[in-house]
């Protein structure tokens, strides 16, 4: 039967935040290393009419195929290459127009050498992240990002650890540079996102959170105060629209029309909504962002807004809730 290793807590604590320390300067390091060398591999992605292919084994492997996503994700066409399966027909991936951009700390992955010759016979351009300056790959890319570390946060030095943590800062530094570089903005970044929170922030218009129909509380301008009250109740927004005939908005009543009716010392049961509603109130379309209806709201202190179409017609409603529901808030 094994006996469970003794915790010490004060040596997990020390060893934890060196740990830390380790792989902090690790990436410190890489900045005095952000020169030629890395302009010219900006360049060589920021001229390919391809796809930038990101390829490497094992842990270097991983951080490959997160370099890949953070590139694709950041305006960068990229996608990840295992050398493994390229040897054996997933080469046939790359074409002439593609960048390879190629990840081992040792610079001499057999997997990665393999298929280099093939890469050069086709002239694709080659940027290397390794860590050695002086190996096969560094020595025969066109583009050499030195990631070496003095020593890996692995107590044995052997496990990849700090080299993968520089590895992967080095893959966001050029995948912002070149984010920058291409003028990619929030809209873009929403667009290669859209099930997430920012996806739906940007990429939401106010038709899709808007509730139509019988959902949306209207009131004639004749219509009783105390009537329009049981409308508000009714369809829980916090306000009705006042509309004519052909739907057309007149004004709007809400909650804080309703204290200043009472302060007025108006009879709920008599007073008409004509004489109490707010004209020209705040209003949005079906077409408008629904992040710019969040400012609207949060700059005018409005927890509801009337959606009214070209002619003026009321075409729907939401308040704070629908917004909050849709993720946009």
């Amino acid at each position: 039967m094994s006996v469970a290793p003794k915790l010490d807590e004060q040596a997990v604590t020390q060893l934890g935040r060196k740990v830390l320390d380790i792989e902090a300067a690790a990436v410190l390091a890489l900045r005095e290393r952000i020169g030629d060398e890395f302009v010219r591999a900006c360049r060589y992605c920021l001229d390919c009419r391809g796809r930038v292919v990101v390829t490497g084994m094992g842990k270097s492997g991983h951080i490959a195929g997160k370099i890949a996503a953070t590139l694709a994700s950041t305006g960068t066409p990229a996608f990840f290459v295992h050398p493994g399966e390229a040897s054996h027909g997933d080469l046939g991936m790359i074409t002439a127009d593609d960048v390879v951009l190629a990840v081992s700390n040792s610079g001499e992955t057999p997997e990665i050498l393999t298929i280099l010759p093939l890469i050069k016979r086709l002239g694709v351009p080659m940027i290397a992240m390794t860590g050695k300056h002086d190996s096969t790959l560094a020595r025969t890319a066109e583009a050499h990002l030195d990631v070496a570390v003095s020593k890996e946060a692995c107590p044995l030095n052997l496990a990849p650890t700090a080299s993968t943590t520089a590895t992967l800062a080095m893959g966001d530094a050029l995948a912002v540079v070149l984010l920058n570089c291409r003028g990619f903005t929030e809209e873009d970044f929403a667009f290669s996102h859209p099930g997430g929170s920012l996806g739906r922030r940007l990429l939401l218009h106010i038709e899709d959170v808007m509730r139509t129909g019988d959902r949306v509380p209207k009131v004639s301008p004749d219509t009783p105060v105390v009537e329009g009250l049981y409308e508000m109740s009714r369809k829980g927004l916090g306000m009705t629209a006042v509309v004519d005939e052909d739907d057309h908005l007149l004004g709007i009543y809400t909650d804080g029309d309703l204290r200043r009716t009472l302060d007025a010392g108006h009879d709920l049961k008599t007073v008409r909504m004509r004489d109490v509603m707010t004209r020209g109130g705040k209003t949005v379309h079906p077409e408008m962002l629904a992040a710019e209806a969040v400012r609207l709201m949060e700059t005018h202190a409005i927890t509801a807004l009337v959606v009214v179409d070209a002619s003026e017609r009321v075409a729907g409603a939401f308040n704070v809730h629908d917004l909050l529901h849709a993720g946009v808030m």
